[in-house]
């Protein structure tokens, strides 16, 4: 490529944060070659996004749903040019039930083309999806097995449901002075959770798919910065995005796939640092949290966490808890009230 072309790659990524992050690198690693990068995501203004176009990109990072709208709706915009497509994360991009889009694009696209296709698990759809954009592919397997690092430490806490915020808190309160991922299964999970932090004392932020492009991109880089030592995400969060150091990863919800703790946990112990891991289980997850530690091949230890210890921040858990209520009602209120001044 020592004379860029006119959309000469297009890598799709299943997350705004990811193209982002990936656009970034693209434009720091083809400087001196003057490569022009243009990033198409949702949450953006599509005007924005057809004039960077109308500037004849060389390179284009998207997701998938926001690259088909452009190919409908943004006149002079195609990709019969294209040379290298490349699907990154692409078991998230299938599980994330892109395959609409994904089979749009294909359609859109020379069928002279090199085809990278980068995915952690195998999965049917991703074996699926091999069949039908690769002709004789050479495979590249770092490592077949589902494993964890021997640098991190995996640790759980058993407990009952209704307690799930006191031990949180209390685990946070032991590790102090660390950063912190918290994983939760829902959006409003991890608005509530890192609410009732910020009240208790914890420089917490959340991320969630609810949330506006910059919103969650301000949120990121605070905890980037150092300006915030708490993470709270959904499983959105847990793949790709370049935090690069985290001390430990808190499982609030246990996950429901098995493959997702290892994405999760692989935030921590990197590039041969130690790290840790903790898992909150109640009576509800024993036999996801079963799957785990059959699929890691790992029986965890315990955290440990006396039960008078841990009750007696209940009152203070208890009270961000309400106001961390009060506060969502609240920016809800607010959000429909400026939707109902809009449409006056």
């Amino acid at each position: 490529m020592d004379r860029p072309q006119e959309h000469f790659a297009l890598i799709l990524s299943p997350t705004r944060e990811l193209a982002i992050q990936i656009a970034e690198q693209v434009e720091a690693l083809g400087s001196g070659i003057g490569v022009k990068c243009a990033v198409l995501v949702g949450g953006i203004d599509m005007m924005a996004q057809a004039i960077a176009l109308a500037k004849r990109p060389h390179i284009l990072v998207g997701t998938p749903g926001r690259v088909v709208d452009h190919l409908s709706n943004t006149k002079g915009f195609n990709l019969k040019q294209l040379k290298h497509l490349v699907l990154d994360e692409a078991d998230k991009l299938l599980d994330m039930d892109f395959e609409q889009e994904i089979d749009q694009i294909l359609k859109s696209i020379p069928r002279e083309r090199r085809t990278q296709l980068f995915s952690a698990t195998m999965t049917n759809k991703v074996q699926k999806l091999q069949r039908a954009c690769l002709v004789q592919p050479v495979k590249v397997e770092v490592a077949a097995k589902y494993s964890t690092v021997e640098t991190l430490r995996q640790q759980y806490v058993f407990i009952p449901a209704k307690y799930k915020d006191c031990y949180l808190a209390f685990v946070l309160n032991e590790l102090s002075g660390s950063t912190f991922m918290i994983f939760t299964r829902t959006c409003e999970s991890t608005r509530r959770i890192a609410l009732m932090l910020r009240n208790l004392g914890f420089g917490a932020v959340p991320i969630h798919g609810h949330m506006s492009q910059p919103k969650r991109l301000g949120a990121l880089n605070k905890f980037k910065a150092g300006e915030r030592n708490v993470l709270v995400a959904t499983d959105v969060a847990s793949r790709g995005l370049d935090i690069p150091s985290v001390d430990v990863v808190v499982n609030y919800d246990v996950p429901q796939n098995s493959k997702d703790y290892i994405h999760r946990v692989g935030r921590t112990a990197r590039a041969g640092r130690s790290g840790r891991s903790v898992t909150i289980v109640t009576q509800y997850d024993v036999e996801l949290f079963q799957k785990i530690e059959h699929l890691t091949g790992v029986k965890m230890e315990q955290f440990p966490a006396e039960r008078e210890e841990v009750l007696m921040l209940l009152e203070r858990v208890s009270d961000a808890q309400r106001l961390a209520a009060m506060q969502m009602k609240e920016a809800d209120a607010g959000k429909k009230s400026k939707r109902g001044g809009k449409m006056g």
